[in-house]
């Protein structure tokens, strides 16, 4: 297996609200004949979003469950200043503010939001990982 990501897909309870709420970010959405779906190609990384029972139904397991999912997703920012205004603008698209940024142990600037669906997405600027032109994090050796 190469180590590589190719997809990750969100469940989400209202496919059109979080469909809208990435396209109020300034997301463009590709595969639009897609019914049902929504991607968004981000970077090297391609990015689902399916109805949650129809992501469940298709794995073959239940629905059901709650609380913490036991990830989150990240978001690399350039500056500081980008983590605030990233901060800014999916608080005022109604996501809820779990940790507000600030200095982290490990050096860089980092916060918590939960989108609607509850999944944990952090914005966090670290030094050591440069983000170059296209939005792709360079991880150093």
């Amino acid at each position: 297996m190469e180590q590589r990501l190719s997809l990750i897909t969100l469940g989400v309870r209202d496919l059109a609200r979080s469909t809208a709420f990435f396209e109020s970010l300034g997301w463009k959405r590709s595969v639009k004949d897609a019914p049902g779906v929504s991607f968004f190609q981000c970077g090297s990384i391609a990015f689902g979003l399916f109805p949650r029972d129809e992501l469940a139904k298709d794995a073959g397991v239940t629905a059901d469950g709650s609380g913490f999912e036991g990830f989150s997703i990240a978001y690399n920012a350039r500056s500081k200043a980008e983590v605030d205004d990233v901060l800014s603008e999916v608080q005022s698209l109604g996501a809820e503010i779990v940790k507000p940024a600030e200095d982290v142990f490990w050096g860089g600037y980092s916060g918590y939001f939960r989108d609607f669906d509850g999944h944990l997405w952090e914005v966090s600027w670290n030094a050591g990982f440069e983000v170059d032109s296209s939005g792709a994090v360079m991880l150093p050796d």
